[in-house]
């Protein structure tokens, strides 16, 4: 029974935190409980995002990424409260803290800037996930949808598939144009001159004509008489591409067809005036 109380207390003083073994298994307990508390909140928000309810995306994604930092952050400070190394070393470190704190707030101006910026945008929520930016990037002006808003950076998803990064201070800055509701990814728009003798009624219905043939009715928008002058009239044929991906193709598909089709039936020549498209 002595043998095994002996056992038992060699045992306990490995496991004690003033220990260099008893300092690693704690250290190993809590990587691994903030890594199932880190998974834990991730999957309760996974849980509210695909409920689909009244719950703002880009607040639940944003405060996911704050809630996991801060378990890491009680994780280490709670460990470090533990070991008696580390307590001990605090009040050692405490002076040197406040300096270091001075040199890295300055080293990092640029990416607190960022943080303080994404919980402007979290707060007062000038646009969320899904919405689509017009934003001005070092190309020029950028067009995409929100795809993620995390704590330094809002990613946009272009039309053409290409991702634009943009800081979360320049988000937060800089005036965007939110086109949500009125911006659609395959619009297109397709001019037509023709000349002063021109039938336009009947250029208006062969044009609505070949392109509902080509992209579908509910596609085709409106052909509509934008000008008329002494020298012609002009068109403007409006419709949307069945994806954005697919625009060019599709434009290139409804130059061909129209000259190929007015040119046929001789509308909107007069003379070695020919019908213009573009």
């Amino acid at each position: 029974m002595n043998e095994l109380k002996v056992g038992e207390h060699d045992l306990l003083s490995f496991v004690r935190p003033n220990t260099l073994i008893g300092a690693l298994l704690y250290l190993v307990v809590f990587v691994v409980a903030a890594i199932i508390m880190t998974r834990a909140l991730r999957a309760a928000v996974h849980a509210a995002m695909t409920r689909k309810g009244h719950i703002d995306l880009t607040t639940i994604s944003f405060l996911q990424q704050i809630g996991s930092v801060l378990i890491w952050i009680i994780m280490l400070i709670l460990y470090a409260h533990l070991i008696p190394v580390l307590r001990s070393m605090g009040t050692a470190l405490l002076a040197g803290a406040s300096v270091a704190s001075v040199v890295i707030g300055l080293a990092a101006q640029s990416t607190l800037g960022n943080l303080v910026a994404g919980v402007s945008i979290t707060l007062y929520r000038p646009f969320r996930l899904g919405d689509t930016l017009q934003v001005a990037a070092p190309t020029g002006t950028e067009i995409g949808i929100v795809e993620s808003i995390s704590l330094g950076y809002t990613t946009l998803r272009a039309t053409d598939g290409h991702l634009i990064v943009l800081p979360n201070s320049s988000a937060a800055s800089q005036v965007m144009i939110n086109l949500n509701s009125t911006f659609a990814p395959g619009s297109m728009a397709i001019t037509i001159r023709l000349s002063k003798d021109a039938d336009i009624e009947a250029a208006r219905d062969l044009a609505l004509q070949v392109s509902r043939d080509i992209v579908g009715v509910k596609a085709v928008s409106g052909c509509y008489l934008t000008k008329v002058d002494a020298t012609g009239a002009t068109l403007d044929l409006r419709l949307t591409a069945s994806d954005a991906a697919g625009r060019d193709s599709t434009r290139s598909k409804l130059l061909a067809t129209l000259a190929r089709r007015f040119a046929e039936a001789k509308i909107g020549a007069n003379g070695t005036d020919t019908p213009a498209f573009s």
